[in-house]
Protein backbone atom coordinates (compact mmCIF):
# COMPACT_ATOMS: atom_id res chain seq x y z
CA UNK A 1 0.00 0.00 0.00
CA UNK A 2 1.33 3.39 -1.25
CA UNK A 3 0.82 7.01 0.84
CA UNK A 4 1.32 10.02 -0.10
CA UNK A 5 2.37 13.13 1.69
CA UNK A 6 4.08 16.45 0.36
CA UNK A 7 5.23 15.14 -3.02
CA UNK A 8 7.10 11.60 -1.65
CA UNK A 9 5.73 8.29 -1.50
CA UNK A 10 6.75 6.04 1.04
CA UNK A 11 5.54 2.15 1.42
CA UNK A 12 3.86 0.88 4.37
CA UNK A 13 3.28 -3.26 4.18
CA UNK A 14 0.23 -3.86 5.33
CA UNK A 15 -0.62 -5.64 8.42
CA UNK A 16 -3.32 -8.12 8.94
CA UNK A 17 -4.33 -8.03 12.55
CA UNK A 18 -4.87 -11.56 14.28
CA UNK A 19 -7.06 -12.70 17.35
CA UNK A 20 -4.63 -11.83 19.88
CA UNK A 21 -3.82 -8.40 18.36
CA UNK A 22 -5.47 -5.29 19.98
CA UNK A 23 -7.25 -3.86 16.94
CA UNK A 24 -10.02 -6.22 17.71
CA UNK A 25 -9.72 -8.38 14.36
CA UNK A 26 -9.53 -5.43 11.96
CA UNK A 27 -7.27 -4.05 9.30
CA UNK A 28 -5.03 -1.45 10.16
CA UNK A 29 -1.83 0.39 8.57
CA UNK A 30 0.96 0.40 10.66
CA UNK A 31 3.98 2.80 10.77
CA UNK A 32 7.35 1.78 10.23
CA UNK A 33 10.98 3.74 11.73
CA UNK A 34 11.86 5.67 9.00
CA UNK A 35 8.64 6.95 7.49
CA UNK A 36 8.79 10.36 8.12
CA UNK A 37 5.49 10.73 9.67
CA UNK A 38 5.02 12.75 12.93
CA UNK A 39 2.09 11.46 14.08
CA UNK A 40 1.57 8.56 16.28
CA UNK A 41 -0.43 5.38 15.83
CA UNK A 42 -3.62 5.14 17.82
CA UNK A 43 -3.75 1.80 18.96
CA UNK A 44 -7.51 -0.08 18.68
CA UNK A 45 -8.55 2.72 16.15
CA UNK A 46 -9.29 1.38 12.75
CA UNK A 47 -8.24 3.43 9.09
CA UNK A 48 -10.78 1.29 7.25
CA UNK A 49 -14.12 2.75 6.84
CA UNK A 50 -17.72 0.67 6.04
CA UNK A 51 -17.30 1.29 2.58
CA UNK A 52 -14.23 -0.13 2.04
CA UNK A 53 -15.44 -3.40 3.62
CA UNK A 54 -18.53 -3.60 1.65
CA UNK A 55 -15.88 -3.55 -1.45
CA UNK A 56 -13.94 -6.49 -0.12
CA UNK A 57 -16.93 -8.35 0.22
CA UNK A 58 -18.02 -7.78 -3.20
CA UNK A 59 -14.44 -8.55 -4.59
CA UNK A 60 -14.21 -11.61 -2.58
CA UNK A 61 -17.51 -12.91 -4.03
CA UNK A 62 -16.50 -12.07 -7.85
CA UNK A 63 -13.19 -14.14 -7.17
CA UNK A 64 -15.55 -17.11 -6.42
CA UNK A 65 -17.56 -16.82 -9.18
CA UNK A 66 -14.44 -16.41 -11.55
CA UNK A 67 -12.98 -19.14 -9.90
CA UNK A 68 -16.08 -21.33 -10.77
CA UNK A 69 -16.52 -20.69 -14.20
CA UNK A 70 -12.98 -21.48 -14.88
CA UNK A 71 -13.70 -25.03 -13.35
CA UNK A 72 -16.66 -25.35 -15.42
CA UNK A 73 -15.75 -23.72 -18.90
CA UNK A 74 -13.50 -27.36 -20.19
CA UNK A 75 -17.09 -29.15 -19.27
CA UNK A 76 -19.38 -26.42 -21.54
CA UNK A 77 -16.36 -26.57 -24.20
CA UNK A 78 -16.80 -30.59 -24.43
CA UNK A 79 -20.54 -31.01 -24.37
CA UNK A 80 -20.87 -28.20 -27.23
CA UNK A 81 -17.93 -30.34 -29.45
CA UNK A 82 -19.79 -33.35 -28.78
CA UNK A 83 -23.20 -31.58 -29.93
CA UNK A 84 -22.62 -31.18 -33.38
CA UNK A 85 -21.25 -34.34 -34.30
CA UNK A 86 -24.67 -36.11 -34.34
CA UNK A 87 -26.39 -33.93 -36.54
CA UNK A 88 -24.74 -34.69 -39.75
CA UNK A 89 -26.48 -38.68 -39.21
CA UNK A 90 -30.25 -37.50 -38.39
CA UNK A 91 -32.48 -37.10 -41.13
CA UNK A 92 -35.55 -34.74 -41.08
CA UNK A 93 -38.89 -35.96 -39.63
CA UNK A 94 -41.96 -37.32 -42.10
CA UNK A 95 -44.42 -35.37 -42.59
CA UNK A 96 -47.72 -36.26 -41.04
CA UNK A 97 -45.80 -38.97 -38.84
CA UNK A 98 -47.20 -39.03 -35.22
CA UNK A 99 -44.11 -41.08 -34.40
CA UNK A 100 -41.72 -39.03 -35.98
CA UNK A 101 -38.73 -39.00 -33.38
CA UNK A 102 -38.77 -42.78 -33.33
CA UNK A 103 -39.59 -43.69 -36.94
CA UNK A 104 -37.13 -41.37 -39.04
CA UNK A 105 -33.93 -42.15 -36.75
CA UNK A 106 -31.52 -43.65 -39.07
CA UNK A 107 -29.54 -46.80 -38.43
CA UNK A 108 -25.97 -44.63 -37.75
CA UNK A 109 -26.92 -42.42 -35.29
CA UNK A 110 -28.38 -45.85 -33.14
CA UNK A 111 -26.05 -48.44 -33.92
CA UNK A 112 -22.78 -48.66 -31.53
CA UNK A 113 -19.87 -46.07 -32.67
CA UNK A 114 -17.39 -48.99 -31.85
CA UNK A 115 -18.16 -52.06 -33.02
CA UNK A 116 -16.68 -54.17 -35.88
CA UNK A 117 -18.75 -57.00 -35.82
CA UNK A 118 -21.65 -55.75 -36.13
CA UNK A 119 -22.65 -54.67 -39.75
CA UNK A 120 -24.46 -51.39 -40.40
CA UNK A 121 -28.46 -52.53 -40.39
CA UNK A 122 -30.26 -51.14 -43.75
CA UNK A 123 -32.31 -48.24 -44.13
CA UNK A 124 -35.69 -48.30 -42.40
CA UNK A 125 -38.73 -46.62 -44.66
CA UNK A 126 -41.85 -45.73 -42.48
CA UNK A 127 -45.14 -46.15 -44.41
CA UNK A 128 -47.92 -44.48 -42.92
CA UNK A 129 -51.38 -46.06 -44.40
CA UNK A 130 -53.88 -43.75 -45.41
CA UNK A 131 -56.86 -43.33 -43.01
CA UNK A 132 -60.35 -43.62 -43.95
CA UNK A 133 -62.59 -41.49 -42.41
CA UNK A 134 -66.17 -42.01 -44.10
CA UNK A 135 -68.46 -44.18 -41.45
CA UNK A 136 -69.35 -47.60 -42.81
CA UNK A 137 -73.25 -47.54 -42.77
CA UNK A 138 -74.91 -50.94 -41.45
CA UNK A 139 -78.70 -51.50 -41.53
CA UNK A 140 -80.12 -53.61 -38.62
CA UNK A 141 -83.49 -53.09 -39.07
CA UNK A 142 -84.51 -56.87 -39.43
CA UNK A 143 -87.40 -58.96 -37.91
CA UNK A 144 -86.58 -62.45 -36.94
CA UNK A 145 -89.59 -64.79 -36.62
CA UNK A 146 -89.33 -68.36 -35.39
CA UNK A 147 -91.81 -70.72 -37.02
CA UNK A 148 -93.51 -73.99 -35.70
CA UNK A 149 -95.57 -76.33 -38.17
CA UNK A 150 -97.65 -79.60 -36.75
CA UNK A 151 -99.78 -81.81 -39.19
CA UNK A 152 -103.75 -82.94 -37.62
CA UNK A 153 -101.86 -85.25 -35.63
CA UNK A 154 -99.89 -82.78 -33.87
CA UNK A 155 -96.46 -83.93 -35.19
CA UNK A 156 -93.67 -81.66 -36.12
CA UNK A 157 -93.29 -81.10 -39.98
CA UNK A 158 -89.74 -80.85 -41.67
CA UNK A 159 -88.12 -80.71 -44.65
CA UNK A 160 -90.69 -77.30 -45.85
CA UNK A 161 -88.61 -74.32 -48.37
CA UNK A 162 -88.58 -70.91 -48.25
CA UNK A 163 -91.16 -70.52 -51.23
CA UNK A 164 -93.61 -72.14 -48.84
CA UNK A 165 -93.60 -69.11 -46.59
CA UNK A 166 -95.33 -65.55 -46.62
CA UNK A 167 -94.93 -63.14 -44.27
CA UNK A 168 -97.47 -60.14 -43.87
CA UNK A 169 -96.73 -56.95 -41.80
CA UNK A 170 -99.46 -55.31 -40.92
CA UNK A 171 -101.14 -57.16 -44.57
CA UNK A 172 -98.65 -55.99 -46.22
CA UNK A 173 -96.35 -58.36 -48.00
CA UNK A 174 -92.47 -58.92 -46.95
CA UNK A 175 -89.51 -60.24 -48.98
CA UNK A 176 -88.13 -63.18 -46.71
CA UNK A 177 -84.51 -61.96 -46.36
CA UNK A 178 -82.95 -65.33 -44.46
CA UNK A 179 -84.45 -68.76 -43.70
CA UNK A 180 -82.99 -71.24 -41.65
CA UNK A 181 -83.71 -75.30 -40.35
CA UNK A 182 -80.55 -75.97 -38.76
CA UNK A 183 -80.24 -76.91 -34.92
CA UNK A 184 -78.51 -73.54 -34.09
CA UNK A 185 -77.67 -72.87 -29.97
CA UNK A 186 -80.62 -71.98 -27.43
CA UNK A 187 -80.89 -70.36 -24.21
CA UNK A 188 -83.89 -71.43 -22.59
CA UNK A 189 -85.02 -70.25 -19.17
CA UNK A 190 -86.92 -72.77 -16.66
CA UNK A 191 -89.47 -71.40 -14.60
CA UNK A 192 -91.05 -74.01 -12.48
CA UNK A 193 -93.67 -74.08 -9.90
CA UNK A 194 -93.18 -75.13 -6.05
CA UNK A 195 -96.59 -73.85 -4.61
CA UNK A 196 -98.47 -75.57 -2.44
CA UNK A 197 -100.77 -76.61 -5.26
CA UNK A 198 -98.11 -78.47 -6.77
CA UNK A 199 -97.74 -80.80 -3.99
CA UNK A 200 -98.78 -83.90 -5.34
CA UNK A 201 -97.10 -83.19 -8.59
CA UNK A 202 -94.02 -81.93 -7.92
CA UNK A 203 -91.92 -85.15 -8.46
CA UNK A 204 -93.18 -85.84 -11.79
CA UNK A 205 -93.05 -82.19 -12.42
CA UNK A 206 -88.59 -82.59 -11.70
CA UNK A 207 -88.54 -85.54 -14.13
CA UNK A 208 -89.91 -83.36 -17.05
CA UNK A 209 -87.35 -80.75 -16.08
CA UNK A 210 -84.50 -83.03 -16.23
CA UNK A 211 -85.62 -85.03 -19.07
CA UNK A 212 -85.47 -81.65 -21.21
CA UNK A 213 -82.37 -80.54 -20.19
CA UNK A 214 -81.30 -83.99 -21.39
CA UNK A 215 -82.40 -83.68 -24.82
CA UNK A 216 -80.40 -80.38 -24.78
CA UNK A 217 -77.35 -79.59 -27.13
CA UNK A 218 -73.62 -79.06 -25.63
CA UNK A 219 -74.11 -75.23 -27.16
CA UNK A 220 -77.46 -74.93 -24.89
CA UNK A 221 -77.56 -72.84 -21.85
CA UNK A 222 -80.15 -72.96 -19.13
CA UNK A 223 -81.36 -70.78 -16.15
CA UNK A 224 -83.31 -72.03 -13.47
CA UNK A 225 -86.35 -69.97 -11.89
CA UNK A 226 -88.49 -71.15 -8.67
CA UNK A 227 -90.92 -69.81 -7.51
CA UNK A 228 -94.17 -70.24 -4.67
CA UNK A 229 -94.85 -66.80 -2.97
CA UNK A 230 -92.21 -64.93 -4.75
CA UNK A 231 -89.95 -65.81 -7.74
CA UNK A 232 -86.17 -67.45 -6.65
CA UNK A 233 -83.03 -67.52 -9.09
CA UNK A 234 -81.69 -70.92 -8.62
CA UNK A 235 -79.35 -70.53 -11.15
CA UNK A 236 -78.23 -67.84 -13.61
CA UNK A 237 -77.60 -69.28 -17.31
CA UNK A 238 -75.29 -72.13 -17.56
CA UNK A 239 -74.50 -75.08 -20.08
CA UNK A 240 -73.73 -77.25 -17.30
CA UNK A 241 -77.47 -78.52 -16.50
CA UNK A 242 -75.92 -81.11 -14.10
CA UNK A 243 -75.60 -78.00 -11.75
CA UNK A 244 -79.23 -76.93 -12.77
CA UNK A 245 -80.49 -81.18 -11.96
CA UNK A 246 -78.60 -80.91 -8.44
CA UNK A 247 -80.23 -77.82 -7.37
CA UNK A 248 -83.50 -78.89 -8.55
CA UNK A 249 -84.30 -81.70 -6.32
CA UNK A 250 -83.82 -80.16 -3.07
CA UNK A 251 -87.22 -78.17 -4.14
CA UNK A 252 -90.09 -78.51 -1.98
CA UNK A 253 -93.61 -77.46 -2.29
CA UNK A 254 -95.71 -75.11 -0.17
CA UNK A 255 -97.13 -71.39 0.14
CA UNK A 256 -98.99 -69.34 -2.56
CA UNK A 257 -98.42 -68.94 -6.02
CA UNK A 258 -96.79 -66.04 -7.97
CA UNK A 259 -96.56 -67.46 -11.71
CA UNK A 260 -96.72 -63.18 -12.86
CA UNK A 261 -93.73 -62.18 -11.10
CA UNK A 262 -91.95 -65.10 -11.75
CA UNK A 263 -92.62 -64.71 -15.17
CA UNK A 264 -91.21 -61.28 -15.13
CA UNK A 265 -88.57 -62.37 -13.71
CA UNK A 266 -87.64 -65.01 -16.67
CA UNK A 267 -87.90 -62.12 -19.25
CA UNK A 268 -85.44 -59.86 -17.45
CA UNK A 269 -83.22 -62.35 -17.07
CA UNK A 270 -83.54 -63.92 -20.88
CA UNK A 271 -81.77 -60.27 -21.57
CA UNK A 272 -78.89 -61.47 -20.27
CA UNK A 273 -78.52 -64.73 -22.92
CA UNK A 274 -76.11 -65.25 -25.05
CA UNK A 275 -77.94 -66.92 -27.71
CA UNK A 276 -79.74 -65.22 -30.27
CA UNK A 277 -83.05 -67.69 -30.15
CA UNK A 278 -84.71 -67.60 -26.74
CA UNK A 279 -87.26 -69.56 -25.06
CA UNK A 280 -89.30 -69.85 -21.69
CA UNK A 281 -89.96 -72.92 -20.47
CA UNK A 282 -93.08 -72.26 -17.98
CA UNK A 283 -94.37 -75.99 -15.63
CA UNK A 284 -97.39 -74.63 -13.35
CA UNK A 285 -100.87 -75.64 -12.74
CA UNK A 286 -101.65 -71.75 -13.73
CA UNK A 287 -103.11 -70.59 -11.01
CA UNK A 288 -101.86 -67.12 -9.79
CA UNK A 289 -103.17 -65.64 -6.31
CA UNK A 290 -99.88 -63.81 -5.35
CA UNK A 291 -98.38 -61.71 -7.52
CA UNK A 292 -97.98 -57.95 -7.72
CA UNK A 293 -97.69 -57.79 -11.49
CA UNK A 294 -100.81 -58.20 -13.27
CA UNK A 295 -101.47 -59.81 -16.33
CA UNK A 296 -101.87 -56.46 -18.70
CA UNK A 297 -97.96 -56.05 -17.48
CA UNK A 298 -97.19 -59.19 -18.37
CA UNK A 299 -98.64 -59.05 -21.78
CA UNK A 300 -96.78 -56.13 -22.68
CA UNK A 301 -93.47 -57.60 -21.16
CA UNK A 302 -93.91 -60.77 -23.33
CA UNK A 303 -94.84 -58.40 -26.58
CA UNK A 304 -91.54 -56.43 -25.61
CA UNK A 305 -89.25 -59.48 -25.24
CA UNK A 306 -87.33 -61.72 -28.03
CA UNK A 307 -88.20 -65.05 -26.40
CA UNK A 308 -90.78 -67.33 -26.97
CA UNK A 309 -93.10 -69.10 -24.38
CA UNK A 310 -93.67 -72.79 -23.70
CA UNK A 311 -95.65 -73.61 -21.14
CA UNK A 312 -96.66 -77.03 -19.77
CA UNK A 313 -100.35 -76.50 -17.30
CA UNK A 314 -100.56 -79.43 -14.98
CA UNK A 315 -104.23 -80.04 -14.54
CA UNK A 316 -106.17 -81.74 -12.29
CA UNK A 317 -108.41 -84.55 -13.79
CA UNK A 318 -112.15 -83.14 -14.25
CA UNK A 319 -114.04 -85.23 -11.63
CA UNK A 320 -111.99 -84.17 -8.60
CA UNK A 321 -111.05 -80.16 -9.89
CA UNK A 322 -111.96 -78.02 -7.04
CA UNK A 323 -110.15 -74.55 -7.70
CA UNK A 324 -110.20 -70.90 -6.87
CA UNK A 325 -111.15 -68.51 -9.29
CA UNK A 326 -107.82 -67.72 -10.07
CA UNK A 327 -106.46 -71.42 -10.29
CA UNK A 328 -109.18 -71.79 -12.94
CA UNK A 329 -108.23 -68.77 -15.32
CA UNK A 330 -104.43 -69.66 -14.89
CA UNK A 331 -104.12 -72.48 -17.91
CA UNK A 332 -106.63 -69.54 -20.35
CA UNK A 333 -103.36 -66.86 -19.30
CA UNK A 334 -100.61 -68.88 -20.21
CA UNK A 335 -101.70 -70.29 -23.45
CA UNK A 336 -102.43 -66.46 -24.25
CA UNK A 337 -98.77 -65.44 -23.05
CA UNK A 338 -97.91 -68.52 -25.05
CA UNK A 339 -99.54 -67.40 -28.24
CA UNK A 340 -98.39 -63.72 -28.50
CA UNK A 341 -94.76 -65.13 -28.30
CA UNK A 342 -94.98 -67.57 -30.74
CA UNK A 343 -94.68 -70.92 -28.34
CA UNK A 344 -97.38 -73.18 -27.40
CA UNK A 345 -99.23 -74.42 -24.36
CA UNK A 346 -99.55 -78.20 -23.80
CA UNK A 347 -102.34 -78.89 -20.79
CA UNK A 348 -101.57 -82.13 -18.73
CA UNK A 349 -103.99 -84.30 -16.61
CA UNK A 350 -101.89 -87.71 -16.02
CA UNK A 351 -98.44 -86.27 -14.07
CA UNK A 352 -96.95 -89.22 -15.93
CA UNK A 353 -96.65 -87.64 -19.20
CA UNK A 354 -94.92 -84.67 -17.74
CA UNK A 355 -91.74 -86.24 -19.12
CA UNK A 356 -92.66 -86.95 -22.90
CA UNK A 357 -94.43 -83.19 -23.08
CA UNK A 358 -91.07 -81.58 -22.22
CA UNK A 359 -89.19 -83.76 -24.44
CA UNK A 360 -91.60 -83.14 -27.16
CA UNK A 361 -91.36 -79.34 -26.50
CA UNK A 362 -87.24 -79.90 -26.98
CA UNK A 363 -87.75 -81.23 -30.32
CA UNK A 364 -89.71 -78.40 -31.28
CA UNK A 365 -87.11 -75.73 -30.41
CA UNK A 366 -84.52 -77.45 -32.12
CA UNK A 367 -87.09 -77.87 -35.63
CA UNK A 368 -88.06 -74.53 -36.29
CA UNK A 369 -87.59 -72.67 -39.14
CA UNK A 370 -86.02 -69.14 -38.58
CA UNK A 371 -87.63 -66.72 -41.10
CA UNK A 372 -85.93 -62.99 -41.26
CA UNK A 373 -87.58 -59.77 -42.98
CA UNK A 374 -86.64 -56.40 -43.45
CA UNK A 375 -90.11 -54.49 -43.28
CA UNK A 376 -91.73 -51.92 -45.78
CA UNK A 377 -92.66 -49.75 -43.01
CA UNK A 378 -89.28 -48.26 -41.76
CA UNK A 379 -90.85 -45.58 -39.88
CA UNK A 380 -89.84 -45.46 -36.06
CA UNK A 381 -93.57 -44.65 -34.11
CA UNK A 382 -93.24 -47.13 -31.72
CA UNK A 383 -96.54 -48.95 -32.39
CA UNK A 384 -97.32 -52.49 -32.43
CA UNK A 385 -97.48 -53.93 -35.38
CA UNK A 386 -99.03 -57.54 -36.36
CA UNK A 387 -97.70 -60.28 -38.15
CA UNK A 388 -99.14 -63.30 -39.78
CA UNK A 389 -97.17 -66.14 -41.57
CA UNK A 390 -99.03 -67.88 -44.33
CA UNK A 391 -97.73 -71.48 -45.42
CA UNK A 392 -98.82 -72.90 -48.78
CA UNK A 393 -97.36 -76.48 -48.66
CA UNK A 394 -96.81 -78.90 -51.23
CA UNK A 395 -99.47 -80.67 -52.65
CA UNK A 396 -100.46 -84.18 -50.98
CA UNK A 397 -100.10 -82.80 -47.65
CA UNK A 398 -102.96 -82.82 -45.05
CA UNK A 399 -103.81 -79.27 -43.44
CA UNK A 400 -100.82 -78.21 -41.62
CA UNK A 401 -100.82 -75.82 -38.20
CA UNK A 402 -98.17 -72.63 -38.15
CA UNK A 403 -97.11 -71.22 -34.56
CA UNK A 404 -95.53 -68.10 -34.68
CA UNK A 405 -95.33 -64.59 -32.91
CA UNK A 406 -98.00 -62.43 -33.51
CA UNK A 407 -96.78 -58.81 -33.81
CA UNK A 408 -93.62 -56.73 -32.25
CA UNK A 409 -93.33 -53.09 -31.51
CA UNK A 410 -91.25 -50.65 -33.98
CA UNK A 411 -88.46 -49.25 -32.36
CA UNK A 412 -88.19 -45.71 -31.70
CA UNK A 413 -85.20 -44.80 -32.43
Amino acid sequence: MWYIRRGRSVRFPPVVAGKNSDCGGRFEITRRKGCGLASKRKRGMSHCGPGLRAVARLCAVLMIAAGAVCIYRPALSASTQDAPSSQPNATPPVKGSQNSAAATATPEATAPANDPDKSPPADINVRQPNIHTRPIMVNVDMVTVGVTVTDPYDRIVTGLEKDNFEVFDEKVPQQIVTFSTEDSPISVGMIFDSSGSMSDKIEKSKEAALQFFKTSNPEDEFMLINFNERPDLISAFTSKFEKLQDRLLFVKSGGKTALLDAIYLGLNQMKKAHSSRKALLVISDGGDNHSRYTENEIKRAVKESDAQIYSVAVLEPLASRNRTPEEASGPGLLSDLSEVSGGRMFSVEDPSELPDIAEKISIELRNEYVIGYRPSNMVRDGRWRRIRVKLDPPRGLPPLQVYARTGYYAPTQ
